[in-house]
């Protein structure tokens, strides 16, 4: 491995690796993630995890899928972190990959102090999160001088299936919002920050597939993006991103690898493959 694990865990003690996988480009692998999926003797991967870098792993290691889509998941949490924990105690090195960064909404946390608390040793390698690699490959910057001078990060899918989120701090001016989840629940969220005092005006976009072949960029308002979205069959995992940044996207998506299909009823842009 790259980086010898903390206190020289020998590997007959078993131990986890927590990694971010990124958004989905394989170029956007840590050296350090890398190098874990080389080593790995249990691999224990994520839905969105494409094959390009799934066929970077030890080839010799044993693979469990243990994914979640909305309303479907393979494996209780409950379940999985016994299941990691049970590895472990064999003496194996194991390797959580999951997308993004584990701890940006990948319940990291939780998966941590599972292990901690069943005294397996655990490091966590850091993975670009969606907003980072999407909107660098959408051509939106996150923070910029002239708009946004802080960005917040949040999930529209909540325990209870509501949204919860606080409109009124993400409706303020001179901020970037990224949403994650938050293409099921577009019209609500667009409908709750114009409520909230955000102008009706106010750029957004939504990328569907960020970094993937295939990558989508839709771009409107706050008034106009769920009608924008209506006939496209948007699909997850896609990213909403709202703010002024966005409208510099038309300053940099022309140096970007794209084709644009521009109407007056949308503005979709497709990223070449």
């Amino acid at each position: 491995m790259s980086r010898a694990f903390p206190h020289d865990i020998p590997a007959a003690a078993g131990r986890v690796d927590l990694v971010g996988a990124g958004p989905g480009d394989p170029g956007l692998l840590t050296l350090d993630a890398a190098a874990a999926l080389r080593d790995a003797e249990v691999l224990l991967h994520d839905r969105l995890i494409p094959e390009a870098i799934l066929d970077m792993a030890n080839p010799g290691a044993e693979r469990c899928y243990v994914g979640k889509a909305r309303s479907n998941h393979s494996l209780r949490q409950e379940d999985l972190n016994a299941l990691m924990v049970a590895r472990a105690r064999e003496g194996r090195y194991v390797v959580r990959l999951k997308g993004g960064d584990p701890y940006v909404f990948g319940r990291g946390g939780e998966e941590a102090a599972a292990l901690a608390a069943a005294g397996i040793p655990v490091r966590v390698i850091p993975g670009i999160t969606a907003a980072g690699g999407c909107a660098a490959f959408a051509g939106i910057p996150l923070t910029h001088r002239d708009h946004a001078h802080r960005c917040q990060f949040v999930t529209a899918h909540r325990r209870n299936g509501s949204t919860g989120l606080d409109w009124d701090a993400l409706a303020a001016p001179r901020q970037t919002v990224v949403i994650y989840m938050g293409l099921n629940p577009l019209r609500e969220i667009c409908a709750g920050l114009i409520e909230a005092g955000a102008p009706a005006e106010r750029p957004a976009a939504i990328v569907e597939h960020g970094t993937w072949p295939g990558q989508r960029v839709v771009t409107g308002t706050l008034g106009d993006l769920p009608r924008r979205t209506a006939d496209l069959t948007l699909q997850s995992p896609s990213l909403l991103i709202v703010g002024d940044v966005v409208s510099e996207r038309r300053n940099i998506a022309a140096f970007l690898n794209q084709e644009a299909v521009d109407t007056p009823e949308h503005s979709a842009e497709v990223a070449n493959g």
